[in-house]
């Protein structure tokens, strides 16, 4: 997940540096068109300054619009994986649950209280399977709750 995000913002950088690139490179054309005058001898001077910049900035805006579809990938990829994100953090918990109400058991011997960490303990083996095996159950509901 660390890496996903490492990604998005990677490729949502280099989109903002591909659009500044090209909007100097646009600038530089204004500057340029409006240098060159309006005798034909002028225009033709500065004709190819003009068709490199042009070159750059359709340049600059193709790359941009290829980092933007990246970058909404990477978006796309980093929800998907924060659903089984989710499972494994609700499987860490309940066991952890189940471990601190195993541990209270084993202080006071009481075995209902074993019984009841069976719940927490069986959830959360359920939950780590599903993160595992892909399983589409999410408790959203718990998860609003906690959250």
């Amino acid at each position: 997940m660390q890496q996903m995000q490492a990604n998005k913002l990677d490729h949502w950088a280099y989109y903002q540096a591909r659009n500044i690139r090209e909007e100097v490179a646009r600038a530089t054309l204004v500057q340029l068109r409006l240098s060159a005058g309006s005798s034909v001898a002028e225009q033709k001077r500065y004709q190819p300054a003009i068709e490199t910049y042009e070159k750059i900035a359709a340049e600059q805006r193709q790359k941009k619009e290829e980092l933007k579809a990246q970058a909404e990938q990477d978006q796309k990829d980093y929800d998907a994986a924060n659903f089984r994100d989710d499972q494994f953090d609700m499987s860490d918990a309940l066991i952890a649950i189940a471990i601190s109400m195993l541990a209270v058991t084993a202080l006071t011997h009481q075995w209902w209280f074993y019984f009841l960490s069976l719940v927490p303990s069986a959830f959360g083996i359920l939950m780590g399977l599903a993160g595992f095996a892909g399983w589409p159950i999410h408790p959203e509901a718990l998860i609003r709750i906690l959250s």
